[in-house]
């Protein structure tokens, strides 16, 4: 009788220990994403685009490089993305953002470190802007 009983306990102990050791992240808590991934760039391209609507530049502004990328799952997706942003030399009448080369020329260049919050449905291919802020870098 004592033998299934300690097995029980020994069973019921290492599965104790088992779980305090494993790594767990919380259920809603932002994580690192993959700056490649597909949701990521469609946050990414959407919020240059707000950004350069709201700009009172001349020029358009596009993305240097992905500093770091978090997203958190809610009743969406929230993506919180550290840009470094660049000031391009393609004026806001000109289409193509894509392949503007950025300005080498020290006072027309302009490079700024942009976090970004995107709150995404992807199911009803919704996007919004809900908080950005960016300091010259």
């Amino acid at each position: 009788m004592g033998s299934p009983l300690r097995s029980l306990m020994f069973l019921l102990a290492f599965l104790a220990l088992t779980w305090a050791a494993t790594p767990r992240r919380m259920l809603g808590a932002p994580e690192e994403a993959d700056a490649n991934e597909e949701g990521v760039q469609r946050a990414l391209d959407f919020a240059v685009s707000e950004y350069n609507k709201g700009s009172n530049d001349a020029y358009h502004s596009r993305a240097i490089q992905v500093v770091r990328a978090r997203k958190q799952l809610v009743a969406g997706v929230n993506y919180f993305l550290d840009v470094e942003m660049g000031r391009t030399t393609c004026t806001k009448s000109q289409p193509n953002l894509t392949d503007c080369p950025f300005h080498d020329q020290p006072h027309l260049m302009r490079k700024s470190l942009c976090s970004f919050q995107i709150y995404s449905v992807p199911w009803k291919g919704t996007h919004s802007l809900t908080k950005f802020s960016c300091k010259n870098a």
